[in-house]
């Protein structure tokens, strides 16, 4: 069964947030992840800035795009 919350973040904070995950993901090894943040909306992190992602940040996120650059050349 899934749950929703509502949310009083803004929509445009998300595609703003998507835009620049996808734009990082082209020129990265690590994903990108889409946060919900109370102050801020929803913003971009770049996974290789934290390592393994926190409990509290990995408890919010709501999309991740999977890095695109390759390591096997």
């Amino acid at each position: 069964m899934a749950y929703s919350a509502p949310c009083s973040a803004s929509p445009r904070s998300y595609f703003e947030a998507l835009e620049l995950a996808e734009c990082r993901a082209l020129h990265s090894y690590f994903d990108q992840h889409i946060v919900e943040d109370e102050e801020l909306g929803y913003i971009a992190l770049d996974e290789g800035d934290y390592c393994a992602l926190p409990a509290h940040l990995a408890a919010r996120v709501v999309h991740t795009i999977h890095g695109s650059m390759l390591d096997e050349f």
